[in-house]
């Protein structure tokens, strides 16, 4: 089976992304509380943390057998400069649990360390999703203890701050 990682196009990908964020839509139920539409297609590649510069994230694809299985975005310098951020990393359902994630999280892990000299990687992981904090904390996150409470369309959640080293 093959994998390649590759940054995303946001002109020539944005179909196989609309069309990727269908297929994986459970992680948007279960935040947005709705099936993903154009607005998330456009985050995919417009969106990064408070104080990053969105054109220094990179919005990095999976392609298993030539198709867009999974998307991540990485941005630096939050929470404090230096540091890297993965906001966002959802696998196809029909990949998960493969070994895909976990090669996935190592491209991103030594994507990160190519663009900072930073120590530390972190990521936020949503409480009503107990099987992504479980592969984080496989892949070596640990909490941070600290946890940010917010209001996504009309729904409640309580977002937990992981990190790693990158070293």
């Amino acid at each position: 089976m093959t994998r390649v990682f590759r940054a995303l196009d946001p002109n020539k990908d944005r179909a196989a992304v609309r069309d990727f964020l269908a297929e994986a839509q459970d992680y948007y139920h279960l935040w947005l509380n709705h099936a993903p539409g154009e607005a998330e297609v456009e985050d995919i590649f417009t969106s990064a943390p408070p104080g990053c510069d969105p054109a220094r994230s990179c919005r990095i694809g999976l392609f298993v057998q030539d198709r867009l299985s999974g998307v991540a975005e990485l941005s630096f310098g939050f929470p404090e400069a230096g540091d890297a951020y993965l906001g966002l990393m959802i696998l196809a359902p029909r990949i998960r649990g493969q070994g895909h994630g976990a090669a996935f999280t190592r491209e991103i892990l030594d994507l990160a360390r190519r663009h900072t000299d930073g120590p530390r990687i972190f990521l936020a992981v949503l409480e009503k999703n107990p099987r992504g904090r479980a592969f984080w904390s496989r892949m070596g996150f640990v909490p941070t203890g600290i946890t940010r409470d917010f209001t996504e369309n009309g729904v409640a959640h309580r977002a937990h701050r992981l990190m790693r080293p990158l070293t």
